[in-house]
């Protein structure tokens, strides 16, 4: 029999398996070349094959169409499998219902494999958490019902499995004012005792892992679709006590535009795994996974546009890039170079669209597709978007979501064709509103 193992107490097993690249942020598709729909998701490893479950967000709506399910073995490249669970008319699943942030365990009593998932009215007014049977890890799940964890509020929610097999229900509730962990039982079809409360935590989001005899729980503070500080709390048991919060990366950058989903144990080290929603286009939501490192004594997400997995090792490392200062390049039109210390090199240039350019005359390429993160501040409270030429070719547009401030910067990838040797790159042409302050850019050779 394949073992089956829960990936938040996962532990990698030799695969035949290369380094694989992650891109944050970035628009990542399925093999049949589709955008991925697994917005809000779980993770599983059943033997050596992961299974991605997560909320199609196809129709841009808050509302169930699908639970998706996607196998991958490097967690790079996902193959779209049929739907774990569909709509039921008359049901708490139907579509006019709400079905959120489907986590998946074995169950290795009945040989079953069972999701949980936030389970709500369109208005959000229900609060329940829903729970599906299958007997292989894609199902198709029969759905068994919703109901209210010991009659209380239940909202975003996770699943964590300890090394005893006793599995543990993470959630809002109290109208998002308490956070709960309760165990589930046996069979993982109900809840039975509270094993800790975060009184007055106001948390969402919530992953768990384990980590020498640690207990990590990670989750945002509550914010609607906007992104937030996330942050980490310990203990020595999951009945606590638990250590004040702490950040997992600059706060400034509400971490860096994203919301905890999952996190999953990579070697010494751990793997961030977070949506950022867009809420305007909801199937346009981004998956922003970054490595979480202990080397500090504590979980820190190091910022990396692009960075290797290796599963086989249970390691990562961040990619070097060239990197090419905004305010070096030739601006026209209203175009200007401005002056902070946030900035690289305390400048960038901005008043970019409208007639404002600016263009980077000797940018190094390999001729081939390349990544290029965009360093840029956009102090709006909605997104902006810049417009990407390279020498003189069609327009790229590229997605800048606000970072927070004008004194904040980001970075958003895009994947541009560059010319062996010597490229010229055009940002903001044609555009009538403004983009983005952009501070700089990284050619990455991936």
């Amino acid at each position: 029999m394949l073992a089956h193992i829960a990936v938040a107490s996962l532990l990698f097993a030799p695969l035949v398996t290369a380094q694989v690249d992650i891109v944050a942020g970035a628009t990542w598709t399925d093999t049949s070349g589709n955008v991925i729909q697994a917005h809000g998701g779980g993770f599983l490893k059943v033997g050596s094959t992961f299974y991605w479950f997560g909320e199609d967000k196809t129709l841009n709506s808050t509302l169930f169409k699908a639970v998706s399910c996607y196998t991958s073995t490097d967690l790079a490249t996902w193959t779209r499998q049929s739907d774990a669970l569909s709509p039921i008319s008359g049901t708490m699943i139907s579509t006019s219902n709400v079905v959120e942030r489907p986590k998946v365990l074995f169950n290795a009593k009945n040989s079953e494999y069972v999701m949980w998932f936030h389970s709500d009215t369109s208005n959000y007014g229900a609060a329940m958490v829903g729970v599906a049977t299958a007997k292989s890890p894609c199902g198709p799940y029969a759905y068994k019902g919703s109901f209210k964890p010991l009659g209380a509020d239940s909202r975003d929610m996770g699943l964590f499995e300890d090394d005893n097999q006793t599995a543990y229900l993470l959630y809002a509730s109290d109208n998002n004012q308490n956070f709960k962990i309760t165990q589930l039982d046996s069979n993982y079809y109900n809840v039975t005792t509270e094993a800790s409360v975060l009184n007055g935590a106001t948390l969402e989001a919530p992953g768990m892992v384990k980590k020498n005899g640690q207990y990590y729980l990670f989750a945002s503070h509550t914010s609607g679709w906007d992104p937030n500080p996330n942050k980490f709390f310990v203990s020595s048991s999951l009945s606590g006590p638990w250590s004040a919060q702490a950040d997992i990366a600059p706060e400034a950058t509400r971490t860096y535009f994203s919301q905890n989903n999952f996190d999953m144990l990579l070697g010494s080290n751990a793997i961030y795994m977070g949506d950022r929603w867009r809420e305007d286009v909801l199937g346009s939501s981004r998956y922003v996974w970054y490595p979480l490192d202990w080397s500090s004594g504590s979980p820190q997400i190091v910022h990396a546009d692009v960075w290797k997995l290796d599963i086989n090792a249970g390691t990562y490392s961040v990619v070097q890039g060239m990197t090419y200062e905004a305010e070096s390049g030739t601006l026209s039109g209203n175009a200007t170079i401005l002056s902070d210390s946030s900035f690289s090199g305390s400048k960038a240039v901005g008043y970019l669209g409208n007639g404002g350019t600016v263009t980077l005359n000797n940018v190094q390429g390999l001729g081939k597709s390349q990544w290029v993160a965009l360093y840029y501040a956009n102090g709006d409270s909605t997104w902006r978007n810049t417009t990407i030429s390279v020498n003189g070719g069609s327009i790229v547009l590229v997605d800048q979501p606000d970072t927070g401030g004008g004194h904040v910067i980001l970075s958003v990838p895009v994947k541009l064709n560059l010319q062996q040797g010597t490229n010229r790159i055009t940002f903001a042409s044609n555009e009538n509103y403004y983009a983005g302050d952009l501070d700089k850019i990284i050619v990455y050779p991936s």
